[in-house]
């Protein structure tokens, strides 16, 4: 039996993509100081963005385009993350066992993702139907209409 999701933590993907970023925060403990305001801030912050924008597309998921959308940014945060992870590697802040592994963990995210993406319907809160406004519900048929007031009686004088 499948179990319910109710929330964006009971996705495996954004388990994964966490999983992902505390492993860049710890990693990234170890970059040079003259690093923190550029490859170490620019790593991190891709990778959180993985999760909060995940997060976000949850929420948006009664508007199916909202909702791609959100996870097209998740994969594209993915994607620069691998790119930092690069270079972290190449100026030897990580081994290319520890890039590796984080890059195919990110690789399994987006794949993850596009999955999502490709099907935006099975993930969608069907729309309840459009409820009349308060002020619509309760104005003047004479107000409704195109905005209009009511016509004065002749005994009013204009101001």
């Amino acid at each position: 039996m499948a179990t319910m999701l109710t929330t964006y933590r009971d996705l495996r993907v954004y388990g994964n993509a966490m999983e992902a970023c505390m492993k860049v925060f710890e990693l990234s403990k170890s970059f040079p100081a003259e690093e923190r305001f550029s490859l170490t801030d620019q790593l991190r912050r891709s990778s959180r963005s993985v999760c909060a924008n995940l997060a976000e597309a949850w929420r948006s998921r009664r508007y199916p385009a909202a909702f791609v959308s959100k996870l097209t940014e998740c994969t594209g945060e993915a994607s620069e993350s691998q790119v930092w992870l690069e270079i972290a590697r190449r100026c030897g802040y990580l081994s290319p066992e520890q890039a590796g592994e984080l890059s195919e963990m990110y690789e399994h995210v987006a794949a993850q993702l596009v999955t999502m993406i490709q099907a935006p319907d099975k993930w969608s809160i069907p729309k309840t139907p459009a409820q009349p406004s308060i002020a619509s519900a309760t104005a003047s048929p004479m107000v409704r209409h195109m905005g209009s007031k009511p016509a004065r009686a002749s005994s009013e004088k204009a101001c």
